[in-house]
């Protein structure tokens, strides 16, 4: 019996004949109908098969459940009409401006559409930070070759981008003594998948190492090429730079449709006037699925994923976690196919806890739930006793974008001559972010001619600057500085010392930003204790009078933010 046999009478066992699976042009494709999103999860998993077929199509249709819309930007106007780039990112991720920066290196148009108001506002700021070693990852997929790649891409890629990146290593916790033997034998193991240097740190120095770790935990395997990073901070960077060398970045900008014959994509239809690019890099995250489909192109699904992170206040985190810590759970992690989450030190210095790991059929909701809040303070709780409510200063939700293989989708379209994609990006995406941002952008050069057709663009700078960060600098340096600048000795935000000079770089810097949460991503006012209690309205004045407009009109966010309904008495 042929397997596409196989997968339909399985599926028609399971599910009382209410779906289907039939193969299209190298493609699993599944139909029908069913009540729970859950269930249309689970349908796609029982199908999949990453060896028969190019990928697995899910168009089972959720009968009780109804996603929202995808926000979508107000503005509507010309202003990209007619403009004609040689490639078309769409998605402004990290991935996405990851990209961009790698094909700026060449003399080539290129333009990066976002439908968010800035940067980095879905998963790239959804997440927990983690450059990851790789360890759950197999040898021969995608996720694996690209993590490795760009994980030792990092230190020099942050170095030139001056971002923040700490090298810290990663402790995997076990509570069980009859494991050590094997923690031993394993690290044979760990040598074949490329991450020599893993060692066994028995519960004694574990202890010195990780104080605040649980005293249960008989031993831990010691990762030294985890890090950790910023990744809003990491995609703003990429941007910046990629525009610093040509490219351009459009925001409130949404692709809407697209206009495709002979196997090649002739326009692209967004909110802001028709484009015809050359080639189209799809890189929509979530999204990434639609884009395909406007494209013709679509041969795989995305299953979101939601999951919630914790942030604790910074005068906790010594008595928490030092580097990167998690407990080894086989089982949790077999029933969510996540990692499991863990506990960590960030870069900027408070402790993150999370996250969990719960399919959603909606792929922009980003609330949180006093469930997910409490389950992963007790699951982690497991590994550094001392976590306590008390300690949250805030959480926040996060959306990943797995395909039912769990594995990244990077290539050349399978039916569309000019577009590439870079999607199914979930963890380790961060990390491998560096990497695929090498390959695509070597692909898409490739489709606009090939080697010697694109050539170098011999003006690129690798390097971008901020602003020197205040809090960061000694008393010398900083009076230094304020001598020069005065503005850097207004302290806007006492809980993360930030300058009134670092807020004004912000604002002024080569990707647009007018909101109060575009300032606070890119300096962090508003990260500590009191979440913006005393700094926001002085931000908010800042945003004002630099952008030349009144105070009713500064948005914390995007469309409908507007923090002021207007004064409370005359003037």
């Amino acid at each position: 019996m042929a397997l596409i046999d196989r997968i339909d009478r399985k599926l028609k066992k399971e599910f009382n004949g209410s779906v289907g699976a039939r193969e299209d042009r190298g493609r699993l494709v599944l139909s029908g109908e069913l009540e729970r999103w859950a269930d249309v999860v689970r349908a796609g998993r029982i199908a999949v098969s990453k060896k028969r077929f190019i990928g697995l199509v899910n168009d089972i249709r959720c009968t009780g459940e109804t996603p929202a819309p995808p926000r979508m930007p107000t503005v509507s106007d010309s202003t990209l009409d007619g403009a004609a780039p040689d490639v078309l990112i769409v998605g402004g991720g990290v991935i996405g401006c990851a990209i961009a920066r790698e094909l700026s290196r060449h003399k080539i148009d290129v333009l990066l559409v976002e439908k968010e108001h800035d940067l980095a506002m879905q998963t790239s700021s959804r997440n927990d930070g983690m450059v990851h070693p790789g360890i759950d990852l197999a040898k021969g997929t995608r996720k694996y070759y690209y993590n490795r790649i760009g994980n030792r891409m990092y230190g020099g890629v942050c170095e030139q981008l001056d971002v923040d990146f700490n090298r810290c290593g990663q402790y995997l916790c076990f509570n069980r003594v009859l494991w050590i033997p094997a923690l031993y034998v394993s690290l044979l193991y760990w040598k074949w998948l490329g991450l020599s240097g893993t060692k066994v740190v028995l519960k004694r120095k574990l202890r010195g190492l990780e104080p605040g770790l649980s005293p249960d935990i008989a031993a831990a395997l010691f990762f030294r090429s985890t890090g950790l990073v910023c990744p809003y901070n990491l995609t703003i960077a990429y941007a910046e730079n990629a525009v610093q060398n040509g490219a351009e970045v459009s925001l409130d900008t949404a692709v809407l449709g697209m206009e495709t014959s002979d196997g090649m994509i002739r326009s692209v239809t967004t909110n802001r006037g028709v484009i015809r690019p050359k080639v189209v890099v799809n890189a929509a995250g979530v999204f990434s699925e639609e884009i395909a489909d406007m494209a013709g192109d679509r041969f795989f699904s995305i299953h979101p994923r939601k999951g919630t992170n914790i942030i604790l206040d910074k005068k906790f985190s010594g008595a928490i976690v030092n580097t990167a810590i998690s407990l080894m759970d086989p089982g949790y992690e077999k029933a969510t196919r996540s990692k499991g989450g863990g506990i960590m030190r960030t870069v900027d210095g408070n402790t993150l806890v999370g996250p969990d790991a719960v399919e959603t059929i909606e792929k922009e909701d980003y609330s949180t739930n006093k469930q997910s809040v409490e389950f992963t303070l007790k699951r982690q709780g497991r590994t550094a006793p001392a976590l306590a409510e008390r300690q949250i200063i805030t959480y926040f939700s996060g959306i990943r974008a797995p395909t039912y293989e769990e594995d990244f989708v990077v290539c050349k379209g399978k039916f569309v001559k000019n577009i590439v994609h870079a999607a199914g990006i979930q963890s380790p995406g961060l990390t491998s972010a560096p990497a695929i941002g090498v390959d695509v952008a070597r692909m898409a050069a490739d489709l606009l001619g090939g080697e010697g057709a694109v050539a170098d663009n011999t003006d690129f700078d690798p390097f971008r600057k901020i602003a020197p960060r205040a809090s960061k600098l000694d008393d010398a340096a900083r009076a230094d500085l304020i001598a020069r600048d005065p503005d850097f000795g207004v302290i806007v935000c006492r809980c993360e010392e930030v300058s009134k000079g670092e807020i004004l770089d912000a604002l002024r810097r080569n990707i647009p930003c007018d909101t109060i949460d575009g300032v606070k991503r890119r300096v962090r006012p508003g990260m500590g204790r009191c979440q913006g209690g005393f700094c926001g309205p002085l931000v908010l004045d800042i945003i004002a009078k630099e952008k030349g407009i009144t105070h009713e009109r500064v948005r914390k966010s995007g469309d409908g933010s507007e923090v002021l309904a207007g004064p409370t008495k005359e003037q």
